[in-house]
């Protein structure tokens, strides 16, 4: 099985006098950074002939590779200030790394002179000054999930390949196993400490908090819910606390669940129709569809289906739920029948688990964070460092359309042999995450019901063109009748940002007269363009598909 109305110009001009007044009164904690840079780096420089390069100039999509001058691993944030000023001072891009997960070439490739890697910022503590969980900018999904859950039972709804770093995951939005039950990652997000530089160039790290009194750092802090990484500095540490949450640790994150069911599906490709493919799909949208209120334990049910490549062998799903919810096992049962029958394929079996499962589904009650990393780890490509891959997605608001349907599985039956690890993976929103408006953070889909990734993971350089063919040809297919992407509309619903796609914005794909950054952000791009002017205005921190100034 495989496996991310607006204020007018005027307004510009007021925050950009707001964040100068921020710079000739920069916060402690920003003197004290810049007053341990000018004491010296403690932090880790890896040149070309160091023997570490190899393995840090690349990250897991063996497509992008990188040469840059040099990388440098940063322990604290005045580590990161120096490495930035250094970029800034010799005029070479730089591009920053958390855990390397980026499906496109942001982070690696040939322009990058400079590769800054947080991989030794990753602690996760308690911060009682800033009555938050504090987490460094370069740690993974895991680092969190275990300090959190071993250390006070709490956790945040991040995603599902524990591998990932929190830089790229959490300011792209952050979706996982537990964001219908609690909403997303940046719903928790109470503060970001970020490197930025000024017109003059000048090198600084500034906090900026959702309760901030200053209005141009809660724009700052905004544009990190869902922004996207790379667009507006180096963000060296996150701050966690759930909006309205008081009293101790405890009680200031979700509380993680004590157990959860915990389902594998396995169908072989061999038994299943086109007619039963159809159904499939139409089932399982449908019933996000229906099961959608909030704080109710169908709303809170977690899955992901698996439409794999026909030449796989066989299509498959994961489904989560908490198991101390009101009545979960029959809510996780009659979830996983109705799959199976979609399929014409039932046969019921009680199983020790107390859900109903069939010969095509085993469920078992795990503790949480066992089934964290279980699920985590079922699959052996999410966390393969040596395969190369294409990845293209969508938000979806209603069931899938059959034209779609019909389109996705004549591609997932082609015989033009793509590799095996080919195939859409459909993911399941709403829930909690639609109660919050596509304002009040960066993400836009907030009454999206389900997202689809279009990907395909190979491992010989020789074998790109097929498997590159094969995704854009599928992704184009389906989404012939908008112009090749996903538009916003009543259907579809754009693109996320964590799964970038930098055919976006290039017209031999997308032929619609939507821009590639209004398939990400919507009405939001307006804002964060705005927020880029003020807080990058030398567009030193950018990518091939990063905000523009």
């Amino acid at each position: 099985m495989k496996r991310r109305q607006f204020v007018g110009a005027g307004s510009g001009v007021a925050l950009a006098a707001a964040v100068a007044a921020v710079a000739t009164a920069p916060a402690a904690r920003a003197a004290q950074t810049d007053a341990a840079a000018a004491a010296g780096s403690t932090g880790v420089t890896v040149a070309p002939s160091d023997s570490r390069y190899p393995d840090l100039s690349s990250g897991m999509n063996q497509r992008w590779q990188a040469r840059p001058d040099k990388i440098v691993l940063p322990r604290t944030t005045a580590d990161v200030v120096t490495a930035v000023r250094d970029s800034v001072t010799a005029g070479k891009q730089l591009s920053v790394c958390s855990g390397g997960h980026c499906f496109e070439d942001f982070v690696f490739n040939a322009d990058v002179k400079i590769n800054i890697n947080l991989a030794l910022m990753n602690d996760v503590t308690f911060d009682r000054a800033m009555n938050a969980f504090a987490v460094g900018g370069g740690a993974t999904l895991l680092d969190v999930y275990e300090a959190l859950y071993d250390g006070w039972g709490v956790t945040i709804p991040g995603g599902i390949c524990h591998s990932v770093g929190v830089g790229g995951h959490i300011t792209g939005g952050g979706f996982g196993n537990l964001s219908r039950q609690y909403g997303l990652t940046v719903d928790h997000l109470h503060a970001v400490e970020v490197v930025v530089v000024a017109a003059d160039g000048s090198v600084r790290s500034v906090v900026a908090a959702r309760d901030s009194s200053d209005s141009a750092l809660r724009d700052l802090f905004w544009a990190h819910t869902g922004g996207g990484g790379g667009s507006f500095g180096i963000v060296t540490r996150f701050w966690f606390r759930t909006p309205g949450a008081t009293g101790t640790p405890e009680n200031l994150l979700p509380k993680a669940p004590s157990q959860v069911y915990a389902t594998l599906t396995n169908w072989p490709w061999e038994k299943v129709t086109e007619d039963g493919f159809s159904r499939l799909v139409t089932y399982w949208g449908r019933w996000l569809e229906t099961h959608n209120t909030p704080g109710t334990t169908a709303g809170s049910l977690y899955s992901w289906l698996m439409l794999n490549h026909r030449d796989s062998g066989s299509m498959g799903a994961v489904v989560q739920i908490d198991a101390s919810l009101p009545d979960a096992a029959a809510v996780v049962s009659d979830f996983l029948a109705g799959m199976d029958q979609a399929l014409g394929l039932s046969s019921a079996t009680s199983r020790p688990s107390g859900v109903v499962d069939s010969a095509y589904t085993t469920t078992r009650l795990l503790p949480w964070l066992r089934a964290t990393r279980y699920i985590g780890s079922i699959s052996p490509t999410q966390l393969d460092p040596t395969t190369r891959g294409i990845h293209k997605s969508s938000h979806l608001r209603t069931v899938t359309p059959q034209r779609q349907i019909d389109a996705m599985y004549r591609h997932l039956t082609s015989t033009d042999g793509p590799s095996p690890l080919s195939g859409v993976v459909l993911s399941a929103s709403g829930g909690r995450i639609s109660s919050v408006s596509p304002t009040a953070t960066a993400v836009a889909q907030r009454d999206a019901i389900m997202k689809a990734n279009f990907e395909s993971l190979w491992y010989d350089a020789k074998d790109d063109a097929k498997n590159i063919a094969w995704v854009r040809d599928a992704f184009r297919d389906v989404y012939g009748d908008t112009g090749g992407v996903p538009v916003p509309n009543g259907v579809t619903d754009g693109c996320y940002i964590n799964y970038p796609d930098g055919d976006l914005s290039d017209a031999a794909f997308n032929t619609s007269a939507v821009p590639w950054h209004d398939l990400y952000w919507k009405g939001n791009y307006a804002r964060l363009q705005q927020v880029k002017r003020a807080w990058d205005p030398q567009n030193v921190f950018h990518h091939r598909q990063s905000i523009q100034p």
